[in-house]
């Protein structure tokens, strides 16, 4: 089948493969929260232990963890890290602004910071108003086009929520369009952490619309 991105909470993954990074996304929790399994050869990453333990330790399989990236410190989004990070060994690592609220930190990342898998890397982006310390990770597929996972920072139709807080909402939408829209191009695919994916084109026209409304 092909990749669409549509997943839901009990439902089947959707599988990605890039040649040399497959991408698995699978729902968790009663907030329907995305977490993201990256594969390189015989390396894995996982994108937010969200929830379901058992359902992301099914995922990781034979092949192992290396890591665990927590994309920001609100509790959906590593309710299952404790349980994947004391079966599996791996690394558990978040910005260091948000890394007081996230448990089992072992490292913390910033701006520009690589995060290996296998052969590859993510790029880590800081996208400040949602969390202080939320980010973003870009794949920077040497064949095709970017791949990003936004977290709750960006979605589509809008930026994360930033709870009617005027000064970080305006920090989160100038970081998400000087560090994404302004920098990678309309074919780059973004992952949100919850719901379904879509392109920088596609959201692009909407950027003042978005300023305008304040949210």
């Amino acid at each position: 089948m092909a990749y669409t991105g549509e997943v839901r909470r009990g439902g089947a993954p959707a599988v990605r493969d890039l040649g040399s990074l497959t991408i698995t996304k699978v729902s968790v929790g009663e907030m329907d929260n995305n977490a993201y399994l990256l594969r390189s050869g015989d390396e894995q990453i996982l994108i937010d232990a969200a929830n379901d333990a058992t359902t992301l330790l099914e995922l990781v399989g034979e092949f192992g963890l290396e890591t665990v990236v927590t994309t920001h410190r609100h509790g959906d989004h590593w309710q299952a890290l404790a349980e994947v990070v004391e079966a599996t060994g791996a690394a558990s690592l978040a910005h260091a602004a948000d890394a007081d609220g996230i448990p089992v930190i072992t490292g913390t990342v910033r701006e520009g910071d690589l995060i290996a898998v296998g052969e590859h890397a993510l790029e880590v982006i800081h996208l400040v108003g949602h969390t202080p310390g939320s980010i973003a990770l870009l794949f920077h597929d040497p064949n095709g086009v970017g791949h990003l996972f936004t977290g709750d920072s960006l979605f589509p139709g809008g930026v994360g929520n930033t709870r009617g807080n005027r000064e970080n909402f305006e920090s989160l939408l100038n970081d998400v369009e000087l560090k994404l829209f302004t920098r990678l191009p309309d074919e780059t695919w973004f992952y949100p952490g919850h719901g379904n994916d879509s392109t920088l084109g596609k959201e692009r026209p909407h950027l003042a619309e978005w300023r305008d409304r304040g949210w």
